[in-house]
């Protein structure tokens, strides 16, 4: 392939988040192959996949028998819809989610990535609140920071200022408040405590409870940084929600089927949402698919309504094809005890980065949980001196890259609120996978060091 390729990406192939520089870059990678928790470019280099290709390939590249389910499929019924009907495999991959989903969450609406997820989120909590007699609910609470997609609905709850600056004015009503960053309970209380509670609270009574829809939160934030929220934090949201009649979503697009050691992120934390989306790690990218999650007595209620019906479709939602998939990587997630395997090796690797704090300068913060993390950096940690300016966007663009690929691993660094790295390894990866990766996450974190500080 060579050279060639990477002109004919240049000339015809519009890149995603991805600066002109990079795309410009002769070390622009052409991953052309996958297998197990690696990938190759078309040079025959074998990459560690540290970010799972974007939080996706839960079960790991080259799966045949996930591909032959998709061309079985294909062959019987390539194409069908969820409008007025519905086929097997939407059926099956429905039932097979919501059974294991916490609680009452049993009514799935497919779609086909996570912003369009949360996009019917939003619009399901604004239907529903309106078929209830209560259409002055159209308002939204996010985080400060937060990433729930890109399509309109979706960057309008986003809190990353940079992503949505471009495309403003935005859905209005949309009020962001500050995430968990820093929260800790004090000794002798509760979460209830917590600044970023109170300002829940603060804007619920500002804007009146009854303008509010819903609250967005994902059980680990992505944005600035793999975010776990402190002890009770989970059980406030609900009881908020609970004592205005405000829906509460968990966005799961990263943190579901497996990504922090449970089917459902919420798991953890003890919580039932009204409704959660999910995306990435439900098919393990071998397909396009996305989805809502609802409390049944929501839809049975919406159901029940005049209309009878949530006004709201996609030509690709359900695709036969994509949930099929889903199907088959929820079994073999299932069947080969993945989630076991990332609760078994999830402490090595907290350990092991951990550890790395200690030894580098450069390194001020690991956070995350499972197999999701992301590690902050700054100038030196010994005198407290942070990056400035221009180091920062050095690491970024050219030394954490340079760095990674000398040692054959991708992953991303990460400019949303700091200098990160962010790691999200496959959730196959085992022992000696995890020493592996550690193994790569130290020596770019010398390459950074020294970059830094001489």
């Amino acid at each position: 392939m060579g050279e060639d390729i990477r002109e004919a990406a240049r000339a015809h192939l519009v890149p995603h988040f991805t600066r002109a520089s990079a795309w410009q870059s002769p070390d622009l990678p052409v991953i052309v192959r996958g297998e197990g928790c690696y990938v190759y470019d078309d040079q025959g280099r074998r990459f560690l996949d540290g970010l799972s290709g974007l939080f996706c390939v839960n079960i790991g590249h080259g799966r045949s028998d996930i591909a032959a389910a998709a061309a079985k499929q294909m062959e019987t019924l390539a194409y069908a819809t969820n409008w007025s009907a519905a086929h097997p495999a939407s059926i099956e991959a429905a039932s097979l989610i919501a059974g294991l989903a916490p609680g009452d969450l049993d009514a799935v609406f497919f779609v086909s990535s996570g912003s369009e997820a949360v996009e019917s989120a939003i619009k399901f909590a604004r239907q529903y609140h309106r078929s209830q007699g209560q259409a002055g609910r159209t308002k939204v609470i996010s985080r400060e920071m937060s990433y729930h997609g890109t399509t309109m609905g979706a960057l309008s709850v986003t809190g990353l200022p940079s992503y949505r600056e471009p495309f403003e004015p935005l859905l209005p009503g949309v009020f962001h408040v500050p995430n968990t960053l820093g929260a800790t309970v004090p000794p002798g209380g509760s979460a209830r405590d917590l600044a970023c509670v109170e300002a829940i609270e603060e804007v619920i009574e500002r804007e009146g409870a009854d303008t509010i829809a819903a609250i967005f939160a994902e059980p680990v934030q992505n944005g600035r940084g793999a975010l776990v929220p402190p002890e009770g934090y989970w059980a406030e949201l609900r009881a908020i929600c609970d004592r205005h009649g405000i829906l509460l979503v968990a966005d799961e697009v990263i943190n579901s089927f497996g990504r922090l050691g449970r089917w459902f992120g919420v798991e953890r934390e003890g919580v039932v949402p009204d409704l959660l989306t999910f995306a990435k790690g439900s098919t393990s990218g071998y397909a396009p698919l996305g989805g809502l999650i609802a409390r049944r007595p929501l839809v049975d209620r919406l159901f029940e309504a005049p209309d009878g019906m949530f006004s709201h479709g996609a030509t690709w939602g359900g695709h036969p094809v994509s949930t099929t998939v889903a199907i088959a990587n929820i079994h073999a997630l299932a069947d080969e005890h993945v989630l076991d395997n990332v609760q078994a090796n999830a402490p090595r690797l907290a350990a092991g980065l951990n550890e790395l704090v200690g030894r580098h300068r450069v390194l001020k913060e690991v956070r995350g949980t499972g197999y999701f993390y992301a590690l902050e950096l700054m100038a030196d940690s010994e005198t407290g001196r942070e990056l400035t300016h221009d180091q920062s966007t050095s690491l970024l663009r050219s030394v954490l890259p340079a760095a990674m690929r000398k040692v054959n691993l991708l992953t991303r660094p990460d400019d949303r609120g700091a200098t990160m790295l962010v790691l999200a390894p496959p959730l196959i990866a085992d022992a000696a996978v995890v020493d592996e990766l550690l193994g790569q996450v130290d020596a770019v974190l010398d390459e950074a060091g020294r970059f830094v500080n001489g």
